[in-house]
């Protein structure tokens, strides 16, 4: 079987879904990756969800903002992505999932569709995955909104981006004052990671990861709704989360990335983000038809 497998990003909480059944009660595949896995399952792909949680354990339900309930099975904690926890442990999680689809479905191709550090954790279960005969092959890398040289919560920490940076832009600087005191109560090592120092510095991780996705072609699809300045390019334009500039791997060597293709799209990062600023959901990057068409042509390519 061929297989799209979604895996969502940073502070996430998703089921695990396969294409017989998703959550029974609330949002099927979370509230990141509802949306997606819709419309690949009416495209007649054969689509899985990772499960996803903050902190270690395994996913029943999700009682926040947007939950589900009544999922089809509780995957061991072991093949969960911690969501806020380190890239390394979150590849690890996502590689023994990937195992386990590829054992229990017979799985012989994989594609993933990836949303914000999604796209980070995949990378690190292809470190491990691509020399495992245990895991079948991934042939595409779909990545939306993914910090792949930070994001504006990182920089934020770092001291890289700072609040003139946001240019009296209120919505900007709303997301840039509330970081600090997100990443105190939700991170277990992820907003440390997600940070232009730690990805894309001298010796930065990405250099880590040469070789990973030399035979994977990688599509990667950015939002650029938030565009009231053009400096510094690590924050202008942004969806709220990421920078286009990191969102579109602009500062990722060829060495790293050879096979890729760019999109940009005028969407915010994430359906809580359009709701935050009264926006329809169909303007964020995991429910946006036009991001489908974009998928859809990725998938085929």
């Amino acid at each position: 079987m061929h297989a799209v497998v979604l895996v969502s990003g940073g502070a996430a909480v998703t089921p695990f879904t396969t294409p017989d059944a998703g959550a029974r009660t609330g949002l099927a595949a979370g509230n990141t990756m509802t949306a997606v896995r819709a419309h690949l399952l009416r495209a007649g792909h054969a689509v899985f969800t990772a499960p996803a949680r903050i902190g270690p354990g395994t996913v029943a339900d999700d009682t926040g903002w947007q939950g589900f309930s009544d999922v089809p099975a509780e995957l061991p904690a072991a093949m969960t992505i911690n969501a806020a926890g380190t890239i390394a442990d979150a590849g690890h999680a996502l590689h023994t999932f990937l195992a386990h689809l590829t054992a229990t479905f017979d799985l012989d191709r994989i594609d993933v569709v990836a949303h914000s550090m999604g796209g980070l954790f995949t990378r690190a279960a292809l470190g491990q995955s691509r020399a495992d005969p245990s895991v079948a092959p991934l042939s595409r890398l779909v990545t939306l909104g993914t910090p792949w040289s930070g994001s504006l919560l990182g920089d934020v920490l770092a001291g890289d981006i700072r609040l003139e940076d946001a240019h009296e832009d209120p919505a900007t600087i709303a997301i840039l004052e509330q970081s600090r005191e997100y990443a105190d109560r939700v991170s277990q090592g992820a907003a440390g990671q997600v940070s232009h120092a730690f990805l894309a510095g001298a010796d930065g991780w990405n250099d880590t990861q040469r070789g990973a996705l030399d035979d994977i072609s990688v599509t990667l699809i950015g939002g650029s709704f938030f565009a009231s300045a053009d400096q510094p390019p690590t924050l202008w334009p942004h969806d709220g989360l990421v920078a286009l500039r990191s969102a579109s791997a602009r500062e990722v060597s060829d060495a790293v990335l050879p096979r890729r293709t760019i999109h940009e799209v005028d969407d915010v990062h994430s359906i809580y983000l359009a709701d935050r600023f009264g926006l329809s959901w169909d303007r964020a990057l995991t429910w946006d038809p036009r991001v489908f068409d974009l998928i859809d042509g990725a998938l085929r390519a």
